[in-house]
């Protein structure tokens, strides 16, 4: 059964990289640049539309680099 789940989830690792990790290091990174925010999001929205599109990059090509 464990198997089965981790053959599912294993595939998207990159996209729950990305929501997981990614994500609130770009919010830091933003927060701490002082960065403006566009259109009212939060850095941490910011990094949730970010973090997870660069995972999803690197699921399609295959690769991060």
């Amino acid at each position: 059964m464990i198997g089965k789940i981790l053959e599912t989830v294993g595939p998207w690792g990159p996209v729950l990289f990305g929501f997981g990790f990614l994500a609130p290091l770009i919010a830091q990174i933003i927060e701490r640049a002082d960065v403006a925010m566009p259109f009212g999001l939060t850095p941490l929205m910011l990094g949730l539309i970010m973090g997870p599109a660069l995972g999803l990059a690197a699921k399609l090509r295959g690769r991060w680099i």
